[in-house]
């Protein structure tokens, strides 16, 4: 059962690397890319890491890189979750 919100990508991204780009009201941040929204790779893997230490989803860098979207990365992550479960 997928339990990983685009909520909780937002709130772990905020506290890992500060509030990124503003987005106008409106727009599905889930389509955004990460650099639209100002996140670096580095924000990123931080993400990983505090999603690893919070959700138990442990996400290799390799795989971190090729996610473009906060909707890929939110659907990456209930992949596993629902691999686990």
């Amino acid at each position: 059962m997928a339990n990983f919100t685009i909520e909780d990508l937002i709130r772990v991204l905020r506290a890992c690397a500060g509030e990124g780009e503003p987005v106008e009201a409106g727009v599905e941040i889930a389509l955004l890319s990460f650099g639209d929204l100002g996140y670096d790779s580095l924000a990123l893997l931080e993400t990983a890491s505090v999603i690893k230490r919070e959700f138990g989803v442990d996400l290799p860098d390799d795989v971190v890189g090729e996610l473009d979207t906060p909707g890929e990365f939110v659907a990456t992550v209930n992949r596993k979750l629902d691999e686990v479960s």
